[in-house]
């Protein structure tokens, strides 16, 4: 009964760094001195005067007042050498922000390798019997971040085929691959009704072409003049409970809508107004046990595809003595290179999170934080990563425990650009400029019409006080590699200050501003306190 190959998520960029670029556009940064946006020399003479210039303007772009009180490390070294470029504070331990991503990543690929694949499947006690009744039936969750709706309604409609009309007893979703530890211990309660803070689940739904986890897109659309407003809960319909307050206001009111989740509940309370001339508003808010939910939709999966379940819906699983269960249908997702795509491009944290725990069964057998941690660390001083200055708490960097070093984040970047799946590691990362979201990621909006435009690669990291922006500068005769790591900044996230040392790393590599583009005064689209693919900017 399994299904055949999945499609890819979506086409991934190819050729690699330094790959097929797109046209220049229109972009909002501050205007760099005119010794910064000429054309470089190749790197083969990265040394004496020229090399002295490159320091120089990095020291005067971090003078930036952006920074005032702020601790940044920044290290830039070119790969082919070794030779380290430039060095700021590099041994500084600082909080990585998402650029803790990019050390989940390599050791997912180290330890579950680029060909790996998450399984799902429906199991029950034996086969149907002659008038198509089971007894009870179990959903398996295997940690697959990508599993989404329609994938449970082709695993129903599995079960249907094999002859299953009616399931006597319970249906149960069984998420005990991982524990059963939600959330990292140090995220903060009030980020948890946010889809970037989702509870983390071995079973759990994705929505949207982005596989955000463990949440539901709520609707809310006004009314006549003076009535609640009309609130549709999306996925989590008939699973989630309403608390539904908000108001229709008067045509060119204020819009004063708030959705929230309040901490250890599962309801959505919806209060404000929301004015008659309004557009719906949409919005991803976290669920309580995003395992109950994947059971929930697939009841009604089941129920569409002519399947009754006479009992319950609940969290549970698979009965130990059950040797010899019967497998109804399964599901695979794509491998572990399509699915980076979307983990880097938008720096989802559930993903982060699901492969930590997915570490930790492969390596030790247990679907923890701990174990998994262990794991990931194993993997990157088995890659040949210097480790002593890396403190993990978390695999996605919503966690302030983390700490890194600009050093060992280029260490990191050195050592993946040499691994067998480099190439995968690669087309993971964020394009500058890129428009197309799936390529530019959380970089679409930066750097255009810039010589770092559809060249620069890089993870970005951003959350109040923390920013960070690491990876590559191809050239035509040579590779960079650079980590900027901000912190304690007070104001906005600098990252017109990253965009511009990026920039500059871009002309040094032999990169111009495309013909005919412009550079206009002004602040960075989307600069804030989170990554733009968290507030749904980019």
């Amino acid at each position: 009964m399994k299904q055949s190959s999945p499609e890819p998520l979506r086409p991934r960029r190819t050729g690699g760094r330094g790959g097929a670029r797109r046209a220049a556009a229109l972009v909002t940064i501050p205007l760099l001195p005119m010794t910064l946006l000429g054309a470089s020399p190749a790197l083969a003479d990265a040394s004496g005067a020229r090399l002295t210039e490159l320091r120089e303007d990095i020291d005067a772009i971090l003078e930036d007042p952006a920074l005032e009180g702020a601790v940044s490390g920044v290290v830039v070294v070119d790969t082919a050498t070794g030779e380290e470029l430039y060095s700021r504070d590099g041994g500084e331990q600082l909080l990585p922000a998402s650029n803790m991503k990019l050390f989940t990543a390599a050791a997912a690929l180290e330890v579950l390798g680029a060909d790996y694949s998450f399984g799902t499947e429906v199991a029950a006690e034996s086969a149907p019997g002659r008038r198509g009744e089971v007894q009870d039936l179990y959903l398996v969750g295997r940690g697959d971040p990508t599993l989404s709706a329609e994938d449970l309604d082709a695993m129903a409609a599995e079960v249907a085929a094999s002859g299953v009309r009616t399931v006597r007893g319970d249906l149960y979703a069984d998420d005990t691959w991982f524990d059963s530890e939600r959330l990292v211990d140090d995220w903060w309660p009030e980020d948890e009704p946010y889809a970037y803070s989702a509870q983390i689940s071995a079973l759990t739904v994705a929505h949207g072409e982005r596989f955000d986890t463990g949440v539901t897109e709520v609707s809310v659309t006004p009314a006549a003049e003076g009535e609640p407003a009309d609130v549709d809960l999306g996925a989590a319909e008939g699973y989630a409970e309403l608390d539904n307050r908000a108001v229709t206001g008067a045509a060119g009111s204020a819009n004063t809508l708030v959705i929230d989740r309040p901490v250890g509940t599962n309801t959505i309370a919806v209060t404000g107004s929301l004015p008659a001339d309004a557009a719906p508003v949409t919005a991803l808010r976290t669920v309580d046990e995003p395992a109950a939910l994947a059971g929930h939709l697939f009841e009604e999966a089941l129920e569409s595809n002519g399947v009754t379940v006479k009992g319950d819906v609940g969290l549970g699983g698979v009965p130990a003595d059950w040797q010899d269960a019967e497998v109804l249908a399964d599901h695979t997702s794509a491998e572990l290179s399509e699915i980076l795509v979307p983990f880097m491009k938008f720096s989802n944290n559930g993903h982060a999170e699901m492969l930590v725990k997915s570490i930790g069964q492969e390596t030790a057998g247990a679907g923890t934080w701990d174990a998994g941690l262990v794991g990931v660390e194993e993997a990157l001083s088995g890659l040949g990563v210097d480790t002593a200055g890396l403190v993990l708490n978390d695999g996605s960097g919503l966690s302030r425990g983390n700490l890194v070093t600009a050093d060992t984040v280029v260490d990191l970047l050195g050592q993946a650009g040499s691994a067998p799946w480099a190439q995968t590691w690669s087309a993971s990362l964020p394009v500058a400029g890129e428009s197309d979201p799936f390529v530019g990621g959380t970089l679409a909006n930066r750097m255009r019409g810039t010589a770092a435009e559809g060249v620069v690669e890089a993870k970005t990291g951003t959350m109040s006080g923390v920013s960070a922006l690491s990876g590559y500068v191809p050239g035509p005769e040579g590779e960079l590699a650079f980590s900027i790591v901000n912190n304690g900044h007070s104001g906005p996230a600098p990252l017109a200050v990253q965009d511009a040392i990026a920039v500059r790393l871009a002309e040094y590599a032999g990169h111009q501003a495309p013909e005919g583009a412009r550079m206009m005064r002004g602040p960075v689209q989307g600069s804030g306190e989170l990554e733009c693919s968290w507030v749904q900017a980019c």
